[in-house]
């Protein structure tokens, strides 16, 4: 999953940044101010962004009305310092989906943006299934049945990113904006295809003709 946070506090950006990416497999951007913060998110695609209300530049509620206005519907989650009842109904009235107010602990800022990729995931519910194949992107556990499959951290995401998406045709600078975040050139290219083929030979699909088909030989012709 990819997520945009645009928090001028580059400290609590950073730590928010490490946190999702440690903790959680995410590939996070970030922006220091909001007109860096809009340009990114007009220009890239994102399963959710993280927007403070007071902000260099643009703020917030700026720029969470433009991103509504030009028919972005990525799921945004609010950080606001301001503690008036009427603010936050601001940033909801603008087009934001939740907010959480300062200072926040770490795994309440996680639960938030889960509900809202859970709120906006093709699949119902939590844990993302094909066949016999399961994912839970809460645990960070991939099974084929019963069986506990190991896989390296990009190898999940792109799994991930797979399922989330399945049948739907995805490029290649989409996801590897998804897995590797903002890069796309020949290197990451061809580390794109080898991930694929390590998922389509290895034994999580030896046997699941259905998620084989439906989910990664679509992405080989794109």
């Amino acid at each position: 999953m990819r997520i945009l946070v645009v928090e001028d506090n580059q400290r609590l950006t950073r730590n928010i940044q490490s946190y999702l990416q440690t903790e959680h497999r995410y590939i996070v951007d970030v922006a220091f101010d909001g007109n860096d913060g809009v340009d990114k998110a007009m220009k890239n695609e994102y399963d959710c962004i993280v927007l403070d209300i007071k902000l260099p530049g643009l703020d917030g509620l700026s720029i969470c009305e433009t991103l509504r206005k030009g028919n972005i519907a990525t799921p945004i989650l609010m950080l606001t310092s301001l503690s008036r009842d009427q603010d936050v109904i601001r940033g909801l009235d603008k087009g934001a989906d939740d907010y959480l107010k300062k200072p926040f602990a770490m795994d309440e800022l996680c639960a938030r943006i889960r509900a809202l990729l859970r709120r906006n995931a093709p699949t119902a519910g939590p844990v993302l299934s094909s066949g016999s194949v399961q994912l839970d992107p809460n645990t960070a556990t991939v099974k084929k049945g019963t069986k506990k499959i190991s896989l390296a951290p990009k190898e999940f995401a792109l799994l991930e990113f797979l399922m989330r998406n399945k049948g739907v045709v995805q490029s290649r600078e989409t996801i590897i904006q998804h897995v590797w975040g903002e890069r796309e050139d020949v290197m990451f290219s061809q580390t794109l295809d080898v991930h694929i083929a390590y998922l389509r030979r290895g034994k999580l699909f030896r046997r699941s003709r259905e998620f084989a088909v439906g989910v990664i030989n679509i992405v080989l012709f794109v």
